[in-house]
């Protein structure tokens, strides 16, 4: 038989690529993209997408930005790739040192990774390993139930149980899940956690909002408090800044709206400016202390071929330049107060449920009355819905929500706004 060669790009992908959280058989056609500028996205036909979810929260800035683009472009032409095993360069320090100045005070040293689940990954290592080279041995995790940390196996392990992570249960290692905190629940997580402090390697979680589980939403005052109740009780703790970093909570970090401080923090998606992949874990000079050793067996056995690659580095400290100027700072106010003014709208709408908003991140739940799931299939209905009106939102199930780059202007996010009210009249009733 004849091999028939495809010849679109839609066809071509179909032929080779396996996309991810997609079920290949059932799945609507991929959409192919050839270019992308500020909020626009634009496909092989010419029409353009007002791309209101940051393409997977990591665009800050806006797509193609002229000044990340030309920083690449000059450190291309200097040095693209250097192993980070015996050598450095200045891209990667200039960028630990401006980080280590906007984080908690008690943050001392970077180790750099490739994205988000590898941030974790080490972050997870590193608690381990500081008892271990302290004559320890902890088997136990904190988490939160909902969370999601990422995909590899020890993120994996630390994220929620769900059909997500079903087929691998038997190989994730050992974690406590407790609920979110609140003032109800306080002293009985308090309690739950003291009865097994000796035997808690670090309590790892998502400040402020569980991204993946739904835009889930939780006080910095309870948050706060139990931090302090873990640092008591001498618990590491890592806060997972993956998705929560670099402004979309309307502050530079969500530890901004914390007074206590983590021992270990991670960072990816806006990192770089959602130009390039990069993944960062900071931690506190204690923890770097415990590997500090005439001991070549107390290493921190970890490396990536990728790691502190001068273009990601580069990209991340124009991004960062971008994010600290007043305008974009500006901007992130601006949208911040467009979203609550706007969830005031939404909340009344007899279709909507539970809208929340912090910063730049404005979520709501699409009522169904069988509550809110993932799998829900009105999310596929909603998300074509809003293609067909050239608006990219990817629905957690029931669960909608924005998280728009900076550079979204008033008009435009109006725009949005005025289709979001439009399609929940379309579906009532």
């Amino acid at each position: 038989m004849d091999t028939i060669t495809p010849t679109n790009l839609q066809e071509r992908d179909k032929a080779v690529n396996w996309h991810p959280y997609t079920q290949m058989k059932t799945a609507d056609n991929i959409i192919p993209i050839v270019k992308g500028k500020g909020l626009y996205l634009f496909d092989n036909e010419g029409k353009k997408y007002m791309d209101v979810v940051s393409s997977w929260w990591v665009t800050l800035h806006g797509h193609s930005h002229p000044y990340i683009a030309q920083r690449i472009f000059e450190q291309l032409n200097t040095l693209e790739q250097v192993i980070f095993a015996g050598f450095t360069h200045e891209p990667a320090t200039q960028l630990s040192e401006r980080l280590l100045k906007l984080l908690p005070a008690n943050q001392d040293k970077v180790f750099y990774s490739d994205n988000g689940s590898t941030a974790v990954e080490v972050a997870l290592k590193m608690c381990i390993q500081y008892a271990h080279n302290q004559g320890k041995e902890k088997t136990k995790i904190l988490a939160f139930k909902n969370a999601y940390h990422g995909d590899t196996f020890g993120a994996m392990s630390v994220s929620g149980k769900s059909y997500w992570t079903k087929p691998f249960e038997s190989r994730l290692f050992e974690v406590v899940f407790i609920d979110t905190p609140n003032a109800d629940n306080l002293q009985k997580l308090q309690s739950q956690i003291k009865d097994i402090a000796d035997e808690v390697a670090c309590f790892i979680y998502e400040p402020l909002v569980q991204g993946a589980a739904g835009m889930l939403m939780y006080n910095a005052e309870d948050l706060d408090s139990l931090m302090k109740f873990c640092r008591e009780q001498e618990i590491l703790m890592i806060q997972d800044e993956v998705f929560t970093g670099f402004g979309r909570t309307g502050r530079l970090f969500a530890a901004n709206y914390l007074t206590e401080q983590p021992d270990i923090m991670c960072f990816s998606k806006g990192l770089t400016g959602g130009t390039m992949p990069m993944g960062i874990t900071t931690c506190s000079k204690a923890i770097y202390e415990a590997f500090w050793s005439d001991d070549k067996y107390k290493t921190l056995f970890h490396g990536h071929s990728f790691t502190a690659n001068p273009l990601a580095c580069t990209a991340a400290l124009a991004s960062m330049e971008l994010l600290l100027k007043e305008e974009t700072q500006m901007n992130i106010k601006r949208i911040s107060q467009q979203h609550s003014a706007f969830i005031k709208v939404l909340a009344a709408h007899p279709q909507v449920e539970n809208a929340r908003q912090i910063g730049t991140i404005l979520a709501f739940d699409f009522k169904t009355g069988h509550g809110t799931s993932y799998f829900n299939e009105i999310g596929k209905q909603l998300y074509n819905e809003f293609l067909k009106r050239g608006i990219i939102m990817r629905p957690l199930g029931n669960v909608m929500y924005l998280v728009p780059p900076y550079c979204a202007t008033s008009e435009e996010l109006d725009f949005v706004y005025r289709n979001i009210l439009e399609v929940l009249d379309e579906f009532i009733g």
